[in-house]
């Protein structure tokens, strides 16, 4: 049966983020099991998980100590739930833990079972909380172009990104977009950083002026864009738009998804970029990718809030089946230990410097316009014009092509809209398999551009 998984697979399953019709001639890539930094395919092929799976295997492939944990929960209690004042060890062990860690004031976490889940409770939570203060009318929410919160119905209209609203009758009525803050596409000729954060704190300061202080709730933002194209933002970005917020009591919350637990450099983005959120969302590498777990921090003014609603009404009336789920909670719980024990985070600290070295190198390559990141992330734009900036038809699908050609010399990367590459990989990664993981995409990239010229592909007019 294993030989013909791909056809099963495509008579089977529905693939996201994915072009349905396409992927019916193309099929799969299956994969059947991982070591490190490397997965293997159904042929034993082996390649460099150059995404951490889906910006979250952050310990890398088959951890024996993650896999002894969950076997070890499953064996004692694999299921109980936290609805109506139940409780276990691991859920609040990880709460502790993850009360000590957070680098914002929290009372309270609640748990979910992704980020998208984490980030439309926060949407939740926000609302119930301006009911129980009487300001029924602050519940709009801003959050940028190209950002990325998830695909339910409200983080979904939270995401910046055509793809996600097209035919899908979003963004819903109250949900706001402030530019994007990338300084490479964004900026005007010769504006500096600080001048382009500058100018965007003014323009989200216009933004909330015109909809009215008192119907803006939060602000929601990524220290790092992930999904928009691994977009760092400009320098003094944060500390521009932040008084802003405080000026006019909108809320700001993290979306630390994809950069909490060591991704920067620091246990959570917030901390390598001077973000001092009201609450912040998590998910992803808080077990390694190894189980679904996602959550959000709850400060104390959200709290009182919380009991004043549930008092009133007779319940908190929110949660799902698996928050909390206790061998989810046990693998986090062993993954923060060995990111402890291990000094993980100290280890990107250490390894980031080589990692931008490399990736910077790429903005020699003639397709490449921009190549930046910070930590063990980073991102490149593919242009036709390095000058101008333009681009190839987005038809053309450059960057896909790319992407491909990276698969064919043994490296996983992902494209993003705008012909961007995202790289991302296990924290654990060393320096050898750094070098490893751009001499492949940096063939990659050679493969394109003879490709392009094969095609006579020709940059867009201006």
């Amino acid at each position: 049966m294993r030989s013909n998984l791909a056809a099963r697979d495509v008579e089977t399953l529905v693939h996201p983020y994915t072009n349905l019709a396409a992927f019916r001639e193309t099929g799969p890539l299956v994969l059947e099991r991982g070591h490190g930094v490397y997965v293997y395919d159904t042929d034993g092929r082996p390649y460099i998980e150059g995404m951490a799976g889906l910006w979250c295997t952050a310990l890398g492939y088959s951890n024996e100590e993650l896999v002894e944990a969950a076997s070890e929960q499953l064996s004692r209690l694999p299921f109980t739930h936290l609805f109506s004042g139940r409780s276990h060890d691991p859920a609040i062990e990880l709460a502790e833990t993850l009360k000590e860690l957070m680098p914002v004031p929290t009372s309270k976490v609640f748990f979910t079972s992704s980020g998208s889940e984490a980030n439309d409770t926060q949407v939740k939570l926000l609302w119930y909380m301006n009911n129980a203060l009487g300001r029924a009318a602050k519940k709009k929410i801003i959050s940028h172009v190209k950002g990325y919160h998830g695909v339910t119905v409200a983080t979904a209209s939270m995401t910046g990104l055509p793809a996600n609203h097209a035919d899908w009758d979003l963004p819903l009525p109250g949900f706001l977009h402030a530019p994007c803050p990338h300084h490479y596409r964004g900026a005007e000729p010769g504006e500096s950083e600080a001048a382009f954060s500058a100018r965007l704190a003014g323009e989200l300061d216009a933004l909330i002026l015109r909809e009215g202080p008192e119907t803006v709730a939060a602000f929601f933002v990524e220290p790092v864009m992930g999904a928009g194209g691994a977009i760092v933002p400009p320098a003094g970005y944060f500390e521009a738009i932040q008084p802003v917020l405080e000026r006019h009591d909108v809320r700001l919350v993290a979306d630390e998804v994809i950069c909490g637990f060591g991704r920067l450099g620091t246990w959570f983005g917030s901390e390598s970029l001077g973000i001092r959120p009201h609450t912040l969302s998590f998910a992803k590498a808080v077990t390694s990718g190894y189980l679904p777990l996602g959550g959000v921090s709850i400060d104390e003014p959200l709290y009182r809030a919380m009991l004043a609603e549930s008092a009133k009404i007779g319940t908190f009336g929110h949660g799902t089946t698996y928050s909390g789920h206790p061998v989810a909670c046990a693998v986090a719980l062993k993954t923060i230990e060995i990111f402890r024990r291990d000094r993980i985070v100290e280890g990107v600290g250490a390894k980031a410097p080589h990692f931008q070295a490399r990736l910077s190198g790429l903005a020699d390559h003639p397709l490449v316009g921009e190549a930046r990141g910070i930590g063990l992330i980073g991102g490149l734009e593919i242009v036709a014009d390095k000058g101008s900036k333009r681009q190839y038809d987005p038809k053309a699908g450059v960057a896909a092509r790319c992407v491909a050609f990276a698969q064919a010399e043994g490296l996983i990367v992902r494209f993003l809209a705008g012909d961007r590459i995202a790289i991302c990989p296990p924290l654990v990664i060393t320096s050898e398999e750094i070098d490893a993981l751009f001499d492949r995409l940096t063939r990659a990239l050679d493969r394109t551009l003879a490709w392009i010229a094969a095609e006579g592909l020709e940059a867009m007019p201006a």
